[in-house]
């Protein structure tokens, strides 16, 4: 690369995080290319990015961006993945680490929050955001339900009483 596209590169590259919810930082030394193009595609499943880059690059295109310093993190072959969902890159990684041994998160960022592995661990123990939206539909819609039960309930209670005096009419 030459010294424009080195700046074009940063340029492009500061442009596609500085509004990342969460990035991750993992050793990716020993994948093949078929198990790193698996990780591509899970993350663009998820909405997300994967980006190899020349570590000196990358902390040139962090530094100018509002996420927290991980710089120290970039040291040897590192991959960053990334998402505008701060739970999506963070549960694919811990997801692709579980099923690949070469595969080493190192942290991360959340923001302007530093995160360790444990972090990022923790961070992709959360609930989505896609999760967190139906567990509060179904919240919402729950109570509807027992109010129509509930507005039911003297409706059958009044025919089971009138069927009641009904059996005994004819009964006697």
């Amino acid at each position: 690369m030459d010294r424009a596209q080195k700046a074009e590169f940063i340029t492009s590259f500061r442009d596609s995080i500085k509004d990342a919810g969460a990035i991750v930082v993992a050793h990716y030394a020993g994948l093949s290319v078929s198990e790193m193009e698996n990780l591509r595609v899970q993350m663009k499943q998820a909405d997300g990015h994967v980006k190899v880059a020349k570590n000196r690059l990358a902390k040139l295109a962090l530094e100018q961006t509002e996420n927290a310093d991980i710089s120290d993190l970039l040291v040897g072959q590192t991959v960053l993945v990334y998402s505008q969902d701060p739970v999506a890159a963070p549960k694919v990684a811990v997801k692709f680490a579980k099923d690949n041994e070469n595969f080493v998160i190192l942290g991360g960022a959340m923001g302007a929050t530093g995160l360790d592995q444990d972090g990022v661990k923790a961070l992709a123990s959360v609930p989505s955001l896609d999760e967190l939206r139906a567990t509060i539909a179904g919240m919402i819609v729950r109570p509807a339900a027992k109010i129509a039960t509930v507005l039911q309930a003297p409706g059958s209670q009044v025919a089971r009483v009138v069927g009641a005096y009904a059996d005994k009419g004819e009964a006697a």
